[in-house]
């Protein structure tokens, strides 16, 4: 692919879930995508159906440095800049004080939340070359509320929206703009593990994604075509005066108390 003929362009990590549905939703609106996902097996799904696309999918362990410094030095000879970042890829294994090995703190942490700095650091030359480039943080709302048992996820969530605020500050005056996004409960591969665990058959799984559902104002899990919009407003021009901010898109979750 010549990137040279691409009007703009996004860096997408994860590729499947929210990262695919993102993906998915800015190749409609004209994008070029370089995906970033660390699963062979589910890069080759998006491959399959992003075929005929302008796309690029890498394979890319988002926590190591010095993969994500090699990553970005090799986009810098095709391409002359990015309009977009989108950090997605994240992990969520279960545990609490007592139970969450320092093992899989760390794990987390490194994903979670050096992921996105590793590929905001090394990517920001590419992204404030363009002078209004913005870059939007996948968080959760377990960032401001959380479950029981989510120790290592819900800690990393709440650094992505500290980490969001510090980076808007001192990226606008390059003309990147930094926001997050803080989804509720979206159907994604990593929902349905979640189901998994809880539910003994596929029908019941169905049944406790619909449980999951009506925890929420109105009534339903989300998709990832929904955040996918959320995206593409926010990379938007549209969004030209959003800067620092967390947009939910919970389907009410916060808003309702669950007494």
């Amino acid at each position: 692919m010549n990137w040279k003929d691409q009007e703009k362009i996004a860096v997408v990590t994860g590729s499947s879930g929210i990262g695919l549905g993102v993906t998915q939703r800015l190749l409609k609106d004209g994008f070029g995508i370089v995906l970033c996902g660390i699963d062979a097996t589910e890069n080759a799904k998006a491959a399959r159906s992003t075929a005929g696309k302008p796309i690029k999918i890498v394979q890319l362990d988002v926590s190591q440095e010095d993969a994500v410094k090699v990553f970005a030095n090799s986009l810098a000879p095709d391409i002359d800049g990015i309009d977009a970042l989108v950090n997605c890829a994240g992990i969520q294994p279960y545990g609490t004080i007592s139970t969450t090995t320092p093992e899989a703190w760390r794990r987390v942490i490194d994903v979670n939340l050096s992921g996105y700095f590793y590929m905001s650091h090394f990517l920001y030359p590419l992204l404030s070359s363009r002078k209004a480039a913005s870059i939007v943080n996948i968080a959760s709302v377990q960032g401001h509320s959380n479950q029981n048992n989510v120790l290592a996820y819900a800690t990393s969530k709440g650094a992505i929206h500290a980490l969001t605020r510090a980076m808007a500050v001192d990226c606008a005056k390059d003309g990147v703009r930094v926001n997050s996004i803080s989804p509720g409960s979206i159907r994604t591969p990593l929902l349905e593990y979640a189901a998994r665990e809880l539910s003994q058959s596929d029908e019941d799984q169905e049944e406790t994604l619909r449980a999951f559902g009506r925890s929420h104002a109105i009534g339903r899990i989300g998709t990832v075509e929904e955040v996918g919009g959320l995206v593409a407003y926010l990379v938007g021009p549209q969004s030209g005066f959003c800067v620092g901010g967390d947009f939910l898109i919970d389907g009410g979750l916060k808003a309702k108390l669950g007494v």
